[in-house]
Parts: structure tokens; sequence; C-alpha cells
């Protein structure tokens, strides 16, 4: 592999730099209501489904 010059890497680096996409401000706020709302349901989702089951092991618990 040849090498390449510091200059010639600092090009290369600012290249590809400039091909980096940023969000907007809009979109980095939808996108954090979005995974707080998603996180939210889920841990509600999985609250209910531990309620359940652990409701079913003391019920089954209950019959030895």
């Amino acid at each position: 592999m040849a090498k390449t010059s510091p200059g010639e890497f600092i090009r290369q680096v600012r290249t590809e730099a400039s091909k980096i996409y940023w969000p907007s401000r809009q979109e980095t706020v939808t996108t954090a209501i979005f995974v707080g709302l998603m996180t939210v349901l889920l841990a509600v989702f999985f609250l209910g489904i531990d309620t359940l089951f652990g409701s079913f092991v003391q019920w089954l618990l209950s019959l030895i």
C-alpha cells in the first residue's frame, strides 16, 4: 500500500467530510420525539407483558 502525504490525506478527509449529510434541526427534533415516544410505548408494553406473566406464575405457584 502506497503512503499518502499529509497534504493529500487532509484533502481526502475534506472531500469525504463534504459528503456527510447533516440533518436539519427540525429533523433532529422530530426523530428525538419519535424515539422518546416509542421508548415509552415499549416500556408500557413490556410492563404489561411482565405483569401478565408474573400473575400467571403466581397463579401456577398457588396451585402447588
